[in-house]
């Protein structure tokens, strides 16, 4: 590869990202309807953040050179429909370690609001209305996670200073860690009516689609609490609206399916349903921790050394 003959896409400017190695032209693309130069020049595609599948698919057919996408988040499933058009060999990378903290506080954040009643709370001070009473706390409550990677694990580490019960944990498949077993997936039907509060935040893979339906839900114990920093669809929305509306079960949701939630779903009215706009990563400590990530990958690609957190290799 001859020295900055060869393009790199970035959503930030280069000049704020410290360590980038000088091999390359940097060429920022955060979406927009214009490229910023020859797609065919590209080598290395950092997808912008929190864009439609759409838009960020939208150059790979004309990127024939490229060898590595990069994306910042967790989760691929936005930039699968785009890989057809890529060359055997091309490296999709995702950002494995970078929502970790942000997404485990959140769904921390969720849970303890929802059982400790905060949104009937700040409705009631809209309203001037004082709502004292007893209300649920995390303590002793025991948990189920769904998708123990770094993000579940993160989870249960801000659970202990909390002093909540036992946490049960769920992956694709079984393995043991210093905390104690982690189950497969099949296991879900003998540990979910265990649970006080499940959960999730499995990536969305064609095993996980669809994977809390109405046999999942049925499952869980009557008053449980649904939590979802995973994706929409991993959800089935009709099913979680049937046990919410019922009033057996509670929800606190980050993501939704349908993204963006449309003005008049029945889930934005549901009982007992708490909705946070899908900002599980969306914080103070994305920005600093993506610059350093791409700082990392770009350095070891300009050197011919492997990139890290490679999730797939096109055919």
């Amino acid at each position: 590869m001859t020295a900055k003959t060869a393009d790199v896409w970035l959503p930030f400017p280069a000049e704020e990202i410290e360590g980038l190695p000088d091999s390359f032209r940097y060429r920022r693309w955060d979406g927009e309807d214009e490229f910023p130069a020859d797609p065919g020049d590209c080598v290395f595609y950092v997808a912008p953040y929190m864009k439609s599948p759409e838009v960020t698919v939208r150059p790979l057919a004309a990127m024939p050179g490229l060898r590595v996408v990069q994306t910042l988040t967790a989760g691929i499933d936005h930039v699968l429909g785009g890989l057809g058009d890529l060359r055997p060999g091309v490296r999709l990378c995702n950002a494995a370690g970078v929502h970790t903290a942000s997404t485990a506080e959140l769904a921390l954040t969720l849970a303890l609001a929802s059982l400790r009643g905060i949104p009937g709370m700040v409705r009631g001070q809209d309203r001037e209305e004082w709502h004292a009473g007893f209300y649920e706390a995390l303590a002793d409550k025991s948990f189920l996670i769904v998708g123990y990677g770094s993000i579940g694990s993160a989870v249960e580490d801000r659970l202990v200073p909390f002093e909540s019960g036992p946490v049960a944990r769920v992956a694709r498949t079984a393995r043991t860690t210093a905390r104690g077993p982690v189950h497969a997936l099949a296991e879900l039907p003998r540990l979910l009516p265990q649970a006080d509060v499940v959960v999730l935040t499995t990536p969305l893979t064609d095993e996980t689609r669809g994977l809390a339906d109405a046999g999942f839900l049925r499952r869980m114990k009557d008053g449980a609490l649904l939590v979802n920093v995973a994706r929409g669809p991993v959800v089935d929305t009709a099913a979680l609206l049937a046990e919410v509306e019922s009033g057996r079960l509670r929800a606190a949701l980050d993501v939704t399916d349908p993204e963006p939630l449309p003005a008049g779903h029945p889930l934005w009215h549901a009982p007992n349903v708490l909705i946070t706009p899908h900002v599980g990563g969306s914080s103070s400590a994305f920005e600093p921790r993506a610059k350093r990530l791409l700082a990392r990958q770009l350095t070891r690609f300009a050197a011919g050394e492997p990139v890290e957190h490679t999730v797939l290799v096109t055919e």
